[in-house]
């Protein structure tokens, strides 16, 4: 964590300095610098993983330093390792590497590039606080962090509408999840005075917290999780997160902001398995993600969006894991889904590079022109589908069947789910690899004016694809005979371990979700590829279907209307006609009404008439007579 919070620090004073401007400090040393810090903090990761292996995944815990005590309150800076936190960085310091030394070549040239990898290192860095946190403040504290950076990547190209309203849209829609997440902080310190992680999980298992609180705190750190991993109702933020750069997109949706809130549920397991209603809506709330996005994926024609709508489904996926208790099956999903993510978004890049659009309707025939990409690509397609022996097709069955064992009705959703991953993702394929070049237009990033034939990207793009290829193939083999298990579960209290659902492999699930996704993939082909049956036909059949899709089923119109010009801007305007009428103008009327009062009180004593004034006279000569007597006798 220090590493990454070290170059960012050091690439902003070098910026605050101006020695960039001065030629002092090239714009390259910035990437080399956020690289290196990256490198090494990934040997750490590696050797933090190693120990938690040898210790069985057993929880190592250390509080440093205090850090807030208020009254009843004691917060210390910690770190907690344990398998979990020492897979997930690794995870995310190995795509954080890939991704810079990607973005040495996209982000060439760009203005932005020193401000580009600053974010990007404070991006790193609060993933990897939050994943490390002893407390759930100091979780909270980084989990802001992730969300700020967030914010400041998917607006990075500020001078962009489309990119301030992206950007403001995912900060705002992920602090409604956001504020859930505080109610359950307040609630549970509120019932056990602890903001320990640890502490928490013995208290919820000791049954030291009331079943009502309990599945109120538990809601509340789901409702953080729903915001960070775009899970319905809170999903409408990711796809517009597409304005920012692809490298931030891949970084997004592969290791950081969403795969948060994935490691929020898994890290409280112990509390969400002590409440039937919170790890039933997690499954519910996650089996419905799945579906809608994976529809919604069918008709984008903009392939970061396609990858978008993937990334929530799949994170549906991991949610349906958690919520039938098998929490090593959607971190493993998780483990898998960051490498096939991770170079589905950077492949996506590398044809921007080369055609100059994200349209797939102006893309086609590439694989003749990109073979590097095409096959890159095509691998971590048929990962995502989960075609055997590739990384998806081990972690996707694990939890189909857990799902089997526990909750089969999320076996169903999810087997749905695997046919409408394949024919989304055999429609991208087909799309953009297929057929002929359609022609392209202006990049999204580089030399204006497009390219008049598409090209492999660079040496320094392609090594990035390729290294995340051969994971993405090789990455399902580290659970075979369930080498994850221990490293995933060693730290959970023994109550929850026990709890822990072990589908196991299951030939007839794996045959069942294979034929799935072949299924899906050859309905895109005889749509998309080989044109048996037009798209124009499925659409006339499907209607009103792809007219409420393509709409993203209202949600964002509901939003907007209902909640933000109904409910915020209405009520605004309502508050402050209030405030314009009693305060502002009450005030400025009261001032001429109290001058008004004075002014008739005053006319009182000037009426005109002489024995009035020679009352008040003779009266006021007394009573100055009485006053002198009185203080003479004292």
């Amino acid at each position: 964590m220090l590493l990454p919070l070290g170059s960012f620090s050091v690439i902003a004073l070098v910026s605050f300095l101006g020695l960039t401007r001065d030629g002092s400090w090239s714009t390259r040393y910035s990437g080399y610098l956020t690289i290196a810090a990256i490198f090494f903090a990934f040997l750490f990761s590696l050797w933090a993983l190693d120990s938690a292996i040898d210790a069985d995944g057993a929880r190592v815990g250390f509080d440093g330093h205090k850090w807030i005590v208020v009254g009843g309150l004691d917060v210390h800076i910690g770190i907690t390792l344990d398998g979990l936190s020492a897979l997930m960085l690794v995870v995310v310091t190995s795509v954080s590497l890939l991704v810079q030394v990607y973005s040495q070549e996209y982000m060439r040239g760009d203005d932005g590039y020193n401000r580009y990898y600053a974010f990007m290192s404070l991006f790193t860095a609060s993933m990897l606080g939050l994943v490390l946190a002893s407390n759930i403040v100091q979780l909270f504290v980084f989990w802001e962090l992730v969300g700020l950076c967030s914010y400041l990547l998917i607006g990075f190209w500020f001078y962009k509408d489309s990119a301030r309203r992206a950007a403001t849209k995912a900060f705002l829609v992920t602090r409604v999840g956001d504020l859930g997440f505080l109610i359950g902080i307040l609630i549970i310190f509120s019932q056990t005075g602890k903001l320990g992680i640890g502490d928490i999980h013995e208290a919820a298992i000791a049954g030291a917290i009331g079943s009502t609180a309990l599945t109120l705190f538990a809601l509340g750190l789901f409702a953080g999780a729903a915001g960070k991993s775009a899970q319905f109702p809170l999903h409408v933020w990711l796809p517009d997160a597409m304005e920012g750069p692809t490298p931030v997109s891949a970084l997004i949706h592969a290791a950081t902001m969403v795969a948060a809130g994935v490691y929020l549920v898994a890290r409280f397991f112990p509390v969400f398995s002590e409440s039937e209603e919170a790890i039933t809506t997690v499954a519910a709330i996650g089996a419905v993600t799945a579906i809608i996005a994976s529809l919604l994926a069918i008709v984008a024609t903009d392939i970061k969006r396609v990858m978008a709508y993937s990334t929530i489904s799949q994170l549906g996926y991991m949610m349906m894991g958690l919520g039938v208790f098998g929490i090593v099956a959607a971190i493993f999903h998780l483990f898998t889904h960051a490498f096939f993510k991770a170079l589905l978004f950077l492949g996506a890049g590398s044809m921007n590079h080369a055609t100059g659009t994200f349209d797939m309707r102006k893309m086609g025939g590439l694989a003749k022109y990109m073979p590097v990409t095409f096959w890159t690509v095509f691998v971590a397609s048929m990962a995502l589908v989960g075609i055997f022996p590739l990384a998806g097709f081990w972690s996707k069955d694990e939890i189909l069947s857990d799902a089997w064992d526990d909750r089969p009705w999320v076996f169903v959703v999810a087997l749905i789910g695997v046919f409408l991953t394949a024919v989304y993702v055999g429609r991208m394929l087909f799309l953009t690899f297929g057929g002929e070049y359609k022609g392209g237009e202006e990049p999204e990033h580089g030399e204006p004016g497009g390219h008049a034939e598409p090209h492999e990207s660079p040496p320094l793009m392609l090594v990035p694809l390729v290294a995340l290829a051969v994971m993405a193939a090789v990455a399902g083999l580290v659970n075979l005979d369930d080498g994850l298990e221990t490293l995933i579960v060693g730290w959970l209290p023994k109550e929850s371990e026990e709890l822990v659902t072990h589908g196991g492999f299951q030939w007839w699930i794996a045959l069942s979700s294979t034929a799935a996704g072949l299924a899906g993939l050859g309905a895109a082909w005889l749509v998309y590829g080989a044109r048996v049956v037009q798209p124009g036909r499925v659409r006339h059949f499907a209607e009103p279907l792809p007219e409420i899709l393509e709409n993203k089923y209202y949600l964002d119109w509901l939003y907007e209307e209902l909640f933000v010009r109904g409910v915020v801007l209405g009520g605004a305007a309502w508050l402050l006609s209030l405030w314009d009428r009693y305060v502002i103008d009450g005030a400025v009327n009261g001032i001429g009404t109290a001058a008004r009062w004075g002014a008739d009180q005053a006319r009182l004593l000037q009426a005109g008439q002489a024995q009035l004034y020679a009352s008040a006279m003779l009266i006021g000569v007394v009573g100055a007579i009485a006053g002198i007597l009185i203080i003479d006798a004292k």
